[in-house]
């Protein structure tokens, strides 16, 4: 994970000298950390199958719950005509349909929330001439990430709204989950580039190629479990480190072409993010043991401290989420484990960027 075509702010005007970057910063880890609940909240709604609760997509009225009992009635009625409630939830009552509602409906007024805590904080900076002026185009595109990100989410959703399908397509949930960490990660950046000065030493230059080898395999390994996600493959096979008694599961290549099945096949999809989660693991400690034998600045060495260590943990965390067949709550923090990984990561890979690009 990388932001090579990013500019230098190496020149700033002198208009730029009211510039707060501390305050900027700050701004931008609280809306990092906005993104970091809502993703979390994103796993709750998928393991409680809440997402096609709501099949109105209402961006600005949707705000508001329902506030009479016909309403309440007349969106169960729209429900009542997915497959999902016709192969899984027929005869659900209102009461059950209502738990599954609020899930849905507190993870759009997130992303609402999201989206005003982005937008305002950013018009007051711009107006009140407090944005350095090379940090103006990165905002810019968050914003337009951020949008998009909006129209993906009701893009995912939709997908299970019509055929025979019971669930969101896990392609377009990939793709949702997908974009919403790189606008995570993109935010971390640019908060730290903030903060933080140009520290990178001549030794750490192998140490940086590792890094973004690392990065590389943790994104590979996120898109996997998103698939997890998406085909409820974690719900079986929940034995570890054997899959039904095998090493390689007899289903892996049930279908054709063979690539095929690490997108549709649950024993490839659960395999893979196995293999994947525990050669990232190797990898962090590979890392870390590697840092050791250089001459490093405080930062970097703490950055491949931070990496091993959650690294550590998220594969512990994946493996008892495993074996007791995903959890709501246990899923949610294993979500929130990848977050963290994700993010010490990011720190890492500022830690370790040129001297000569502050960003």
């Amino acid at each position: 994970m990388t932001f090579s075509l990013l500019s230098s702010p190496r020149s700033a005007a002198p208009s730029e000298a009211l510039a707060t970057p501390r305050a900027v910063a700050l701004w931008l880890l609280g809306v990092a950390a906005l993104i970091f609940a809502m993703a979390v909240i994103g796993a709750i709604t998928r393991l409680t199958e809440s997402g096609l609760s709501i099949m109105e997509w209402a961006p600005v009225s949707g705000f508001l719950p329902p506030l009479s009992a016909a309403e309440w009635e007349r969106l169960l009625e729209l429900y009542r005509r997915t497959a999902e409630y016709q192969q899984i939830n027929r005869g659900m009552t209102l009461s059950e349909f209502q738990e599954i509602f609020w899930w849905e409906w507190i993870h759009r007024q997130w992303g609402r929330l999201i989206g005003l805590a982005y937008a305002l904080p950013l018009a007051w900076f711009w107006l009140r001439g407090r944005l350095p002026g090379w940090i103006k185009p990165h905002l810019l595109f968050a914003l337009g990430l951020g949008a998009l990100q909006g129209f993906m989410g009701w893009f995912m959703v939709a997908s299970g709204f019509f055929g025979e399908r019971t669930d969101v397509s896990q392609y377009r949930l990939v793709l949702h989950l997908s974009l919403a960490l790189i606008i995570y990660a993109y935010l971390l950046w640019l908060a730290l580039s903030l903060l933080r000065g140009s520290a990178t030493a001549p030794e750490a230059v192998p140490l940086r190629l590792a890094a973004k080898a690392f990065a590389g395999l943790l994104a590979v390994t996120v898109v996997s479990g998103g698939f997890v996600a998406g085909t409820n493959a974690g719900m079986t096979y929940n034995t570890f480190p054997l899959m039904d008694g095998q090493l390689i599961p007899a289903g892996y290549a049930a279908l054709q072409p063979w690539w095929m099945n690490w997108f549709e096949t649950i024993a490839a999809i659960q395999f893979n993010h196995r293999l994947l989660a525990v050669t990232t693991a190797g990898a962090a400690l590979l890392l870390w043991l590697g840092s050791r034998r250089r001459d490093l600045a405080p930062a970097m060495r703490q950055g491949f401290v931070a990496v091993a260590g959650v690294a550590l943990v998220q594969t512990g965390l994946g493996i008892v989420t495993l074996l007791l067949a995903v959890p709501v709550w246990l899923g949610a923090l294993h979500q929130a484990g990848a977050l963290c990984l994700i993010a010490a990561t990011v720190f890492l890979l500022h830690s370790l960027r040129r001297a000569s690009t502050a960003l």
